[in-house]
């Protein structure tokens, strides 16, 4: 009985948010073409509240994964002149695209703990549990470099706006070599570094029209679309001779 009374205290001396996420896309599906070049999703929403806004400060964190898959990350040196590959790692996990934009600075709204067990941030997003290497943070750190550089990866700080600590807004640019499949969008919110509440929803990226055509071929048909590869390139080649040689001849 006595457990079963502090047990009671303790849940009751526990902070409890009646606050909820209400969320809008800007879009909930984006079509690849033969000229996409690029996308941006309009990410808004309220909090739902039963209650009056507690004092302590409400923060809004957003994020958008696109698909994972395993991944083989290289290190190479010059060895006689040129460059060769020494080292390769293959990380278990890491998504195709990753941002995340929050409404105050990374180590105001959350914490090392909550951030390790919802893997929020680009370091918790991929999964290297298995890297046989001596150092494989360095490994997961030229991944994110790289794909920081390509803008597959954005870990945005104050591009959450938030006001009043109800509304909340933020753009994600996509970039145009995107990977086709579900984007998986997370709305986190936080007081005291710790999370109160969190929304998932997904947001479809998909080939149409001839991409589409030529990636179904590709998969389905390897040879056909081997061979009508080969078919063009010749076509290419032989179109660009004559061109040449008219034009040498004018």
């Amino acid at each position: 009985m006595m457990r079963i009374l502090l047990a009671l205290l303790l849940l009751i001396s526990l902070p409890v948010w009646a606050e909820e996420v209400v969320l809008g896309l800007s879009k909930d599906e984006i079509a690849i073409s033969a000229d996409f070049d690029g996308s941006e999703i309009l990410i808004y929403g309220a909090v739902k509240r039963e209650e009056a806004i507690p004092e302590e400060p409400l923060h809004v964190i957003i994020t958008v994964a696109g698909p994972s898959q395993p991944i083989t990350v290289r290190k190479k040196d010059r060895r006689f002149g040129i460059w060769v590959n020494t080292e390769a790692v293959e990380i278990d996990s890491a998504p195709s695209f990753y941002a995340v934009a929050t409404s105050q600075e990374w180590p105001v709204v959350i914490s090392e703990v909550e951030d390790l067990r919802y893997k929020i941030s680009v370091e918790r997003a991929i999964r290297a549990v298995g890297v046989a290497a001596d150092d494989p943070q360095r490994f997961t750190e030229a991944l994110t470099r790289i794909r920081t550089s390509e803008l597959k990866y954005q870990q945005r700080d104050f591009e959450v706006n938030l006001r009043e600590q109800t509304l909340f807004d933020t753009a994600i640019a996509l970039p145009a070599n995107l990977t086709e499949g579900a984007y998986k969008t997370r709305v986190f919110l936080t007081r005291n570094k710790e999370v109160i509440s969190v929304y998932e929803t997904e947001i479809d990226v998909r080939k149409v029209g001839l991409e589409r055509w030529l990636y179904t071929m590709s998969r389905q048909q390897p040879l056909l679309y081997g061979l009508m590869s080969l078919a063009i390139a010749i076509a290419a080649g032989w179109g660009a001779s004559a061109a040449f040689n008219l034009l040498r001849r004018g």
